[in-house]
């Protein structure tokens, strides 16, 4: 084995599925380190005075294994389902033991298998995999802390995902989270069980809401294709239109110049976490879901109609990783997760509180984006600013849009917004 750990990938019909050369290997193993399924399969295939190490839960010991082995001078295999590198162990090993001092075998990955039994294709989907810790049921709001997240988001991106589940994370579980979000009537689902194994069964062409109360077999692969595709739309700047909002003498919105220069100081990035506070008719917040799909936006609104007027414009525009309060911040927040990005666009009278809650809760390279109409909300900000000793910028934003007088036009001044912006990187140590 040339002083490198065989990292073999083998199928549910154990001994059937290996090649000649994986054959060979296991018999001249001396370490022989796999799931404990897999091991039980391979048994008769095994060299017999191998020593074997179980791996069921115990991943993180995996590495040391391979290590000492390696040290010892021992020809040491590692077993993995299918292809090793298609969410397997292999990727695990390379990253705490490095590729030197592997060589990988792979082997038919069950999302071929599951993909050829359906006669789909893979090569245009997207990969998931919600193995890990059981997170328990979804719901509504929940954010990247849970099992499911890494699907959720890509539902809301693709329109082919192929799916490695778990026994907690079932094809039945995926069907209720898929209902609880509205998105049941979106997608159709492909769950291919027990893979070539005698009692292999292909179920299609159920109503994913007709799935979520169904039991599977524990080894089992879903694939997810979209029924109907959401329409493409503007990608930045939306139009101040496009949102309900409540109108007294104007509405009641971050406009869309001054929205786009605001989240244009926010930095975002697609997985940023973004707090907006004041959230108004939402046109900020529900904007920056936009630009960071595999985020999540947590919004707070004191305001009881605009709270619904926002929720409407989420409803609307399909956002899902949005989470939006009834309430005055500061309160509530002590529950959200630090994060990347904060706007501010109403403040309760509580600024100053929220300028020094949000620069301790603030990540590094995170930004925190404040807008204001008013010269006392203006001055408040800067001297709380001054005090925690912040580097800050002020942008004065001020817009004219042309509107009809006749046959003619004329420009029509918007009132002056001051935009300030801090970043992270500029901040003190705030944990002292």
């Amino acid at each position: 084995m040339n002083g490198k750990a065989a990292v073999l990938g083998v199928l549910d019909n154990g001994p059937a599925g290996l090649t000649e050369e994986h054959v060979r290997l296991l018999n001249q193993a001396e370490v022989v380190i796999g799931g404990r399924r897999v091991l039980e399969r391979l048994a008769g295939t095994v060299n017999d005075a191998a020593r074997m190490y179980d791996l069921t839960g115990r991943l993180k010991d995996v590495p040391a294994w391979v290590e000492s082995a390696l040290q010892a001078g021992k020809k040491t295999v590692v077993l993995a389902t299918g292809d090793p590198l298609c969410h397997g162990i292999a990727s695990y090993l390379k990253k705490n033991i490095g590729l030197s001092k592997l060589d990988i075998r792979p082997n038919i990955s069950a999302l071929q298998l599951a993909c050829a039994r359906a006669g789909i294709s893979w090569h245009d989907a997207c990969i998931c995999s919600v193995h890990g810790k059981d997170t328990g049921e979804w719901r509504v709001g929940r954010g990247r802390d849970h099992g499911l997240y890494p699907l959720f988001s890509a539902c809301m991106r693709y329109e082919k995902i192929i799916v490695f589940t778990s026994p907690e994370n079932s094809p039945a579980r995926i069907a209720r989270m898929l209902v609880a979000e509205g998105m049941a009537d979106d997608f159709k689902m492909t769950v291919a069980e027990r893979l070539l194994q005698e009692d292999e069964r292909l179920i299609s062409g159920i109503p994913v809401s007709a799935l979520c109360e169904w039991q599977f077999a524990d080894l089992n692969m879903v694939i997810l294709e979209r029924t109907r595709t959401a329409p493409e739309s503007v990608l930045f700047g939306l139009a101040d239109e496009l949102f309900h909002q409540r109108k007294p003498e104007k509405g009641l919105i971050t406009k869309r110049e001054v929205r786009a220069v605001s989240l244009a100081l926010m930095q975002l990035k697609a997985d940023s976490i973004v707090w907006d506070i004041g959230a108004g008719s939402g046109s900020v917040g529900l904007e920056a879901a936009r630009l960071c799909p595999n985020g999540w936006i947590y919004a707070i609104e004191k305001n009881e109609t605009d709270v619904a007027i926002a929720q409407s414009n989420q409803s609307r525009m399909g956002i899902h990783h949005y989470t939006l309060a009834h309430g005055r911040a500061p309160q509530g927040l002590e529950t959200w997760p630090n994060p990347d990005a904060v706007f501010i666009g109403g403040s309760g009278g509580e600024l100053d509180v929220l300028i020094r809650l949000i620069v301790s809760r603030l990540k590094n390279g995170g930004h925190l984006v404040m807008n204001f109409v008013t010269i006392e909300n203006l001055a408040v900000a800067v001297e709380m600013l001054k005090l925690l000793g912040l580097q800050w910028q002020v942008t004065q934003l001020q817009v004219a849009r042309s509107r009809s007088i006749l046959h003619m036009h004329r420009m029509a001044a918007e009132n002056p917004v001051w935009i300030v912006s801090v970043a992270k990187n500029h901040l003190p140590d705030m944990s002292a």
